[in-house]
């Protein structure tokens, strides 16, 4: 007769001992909180493959890419801790998920379109410049926690990505990706020293000053 083996635990058939796999409701959170991480990391790299192949539309991938990254910073928050980053997680639990890192860890908004329709461009315009306003006033205001920046940094690179006839080089993308790439490069809890805000300003007023070339030129 089968033995019973109560949940949270794995039957070994040697000795038909049971192996707990948490000993406390706190350890088996934190073995949720890294099952969540997991999942959304694996569903990323199967959506972004979708795409690739154009086997769903880019709405439907917007629209879900925006509701894992922002899954993402949340189960990142609750399950990475100060002796694990989410790439050594990665490596750990052997995720070959090279597109999910890209758009998770470094890029960290959906792959974007250049706006073609004018009046979606005015709004495009418009919404950029709200949003570099909005993160240089974080940074002025002393917001320092990469879970406080990283999403207003993430929003003003989605509306420079759709602005219009910009070129490949356009210098306020760089600017923006570079400092997104440092920030998601973090923990959610970590902060920028005054050191890297005092430039994250200089950068943020560079790049708007060059947007603003841009719209003259226009």
């Amino acid at each position: 007769m089968a033995k019973f083996v109560p949940p949270g635990t794995v039957q070994t058939f040697e000795d038909d001992i049971p192996i707990e796999l948490f000993e406390s409701s706190r350890e088996r959170e934190n073995y949720d909180n890294l099952a969540d991480l997991y999942a959304i990391i694996f569903a990323t790299e199967r959506l972004e493959r979708a795409y690739a192949r154009d086997a769903i539309t880019r709405d439907e991938y917007t629209t879900e890419c925006n509701k894992l990254i922002s899954q993402f910073r949340l189960a990142e928050k609750a399950a990475i801790n100060e002796t694990m980053t989410t790439e050594t997680f990665m490596e750990k639990y052997q995720m070959d998920c090279p597109r999910a890192a890209e758009r998770l860890l470094r890029m960290g908004v959906p792959e974007q379109m250049k706006t073609s329709n004018s009046e979606n461009s005015a709004v495009t315009v418009a919404e950029t410049t709200q949003h570099f306003i909005t993160t240089m006033d974080a940074v002025k205001l002393e917001q320092r926690a990469v879970d406080e920046l990283q999403p207003l940094l993430s929003e003003l690179k989605d509306a420079l990505t759709r602005l219009p006839e910009t070129p490949d080089d356009f210098e306020p993308n760089r600017i923006i990706n570079q400092w997104l790439q440092k920030l998601n490069s973090m923990r959610a809890v970590d902060e920028i020293d005054e050191d890297d805000a005092r430039q994250l300003y200089h950068d943020l007023d560079a790049a708007y000053a060059e947007f603003t070339r841009y719209l003259k030129r226009r």
